[in-house]
């Protein structure tokens, strides 16, 4: 059982099978025996795990394990206390109310990489940074929250996936979880669940992960994880 750390950049397709007009994971990842836990929209950016083993997949995606999800979202417009209230106790969306969420507004905002394109800047509308913790996975859930608090999405950044960080990952880089990063993960949805743990016969020592053209450690740093 393995679990591999990948910081997705914009405008790639969470899928191996090749795409004409995309990007795919295939282009960044040598990791035939992989599969991702979980999506993250072509036009999103950050983390995504991928692991070689189904239960763990199915564990890391089921809703009933509530796993945190902390998204970093560039918004356009002034975020103000009612709209993270609004974001904290639920949203209205077309397929029901969110779940209760964690929201803040970041300040300054987070040391990123630079998108490639860069989002388009409009001199006369301001914008901010928010953070945004949920348990739940719904399609594009964060851009349509803050779009229906009236703060489009302009730039989303998944930063942590539970326990995990983008935190050290450049583009397109990713690193195996060490044995004792994993069996303290199976222990946490353990915890979630209540049910018993899907736990390893002997920890192994982390193998190679290549990435195309990145296939050494990283020296860029997207700055700080999470905050609390």
């Amino acid at each position: 059982m393995r679990l591999l750390l990948f910081n997705k950049p914009y405008g790639v397709l969470t899928r191996f099978s090749p795409q004409e007009d995309r990007p795919t994971l295939a282009d960044h990842l040598q990791a035939p025996d992989f599969h991702p836990a979980g999506r993250l929209d072509h036009d999103s950016e950050g983390l995504l795990l991928l692991t070689d083993d189904g239960r763990l997949q199915a564990r890391i995606t089921d809703p009933r394990h509530a796993v945190e999800k902390v998204y970093w979202a560039q918004v356009e417009g002034t975020i103000d206390r009612d709209a993270l209230g609004r974001l904290e106790h639920g949203v209205l969306l077309k397929d029901g109310i969110t779940r209760p969420a964690r929201a803040r507004a970041l300040d300054p905002a987070p040391a990123l990489w630079s998108r490639d394109p860069p989002i388009r800047h409009r001199a006369a509308i301001p914008t901010a940074w928010l953070e945004l913790a949920i348990r739940e996975g719904r399609n594009r859930q964060v851009r349509r929250m803050t779009a229906a608090v009236g703060l489009p999405t302009l730039r989303l950044v998944r930063a942590q996936i539970g326990p995990f960080s983008v935190e050290g990952l450049a583009p397109g880089v990713a690193r195996e979880a060490t044995p004792l990063e994993l069996d303290r993960f199976i222990a946490r949805l353990q915890g979630a669940s209540g049910g018993p743990a899907n736990g390893r016969s002997a920890a192994r020592p982390p193998g190679p992960v290549r990435s195309s053209g990145a296939d050494r450690p990283s020296t860029r740093r997207p700055g700080p994880g999470p905050r609390r």
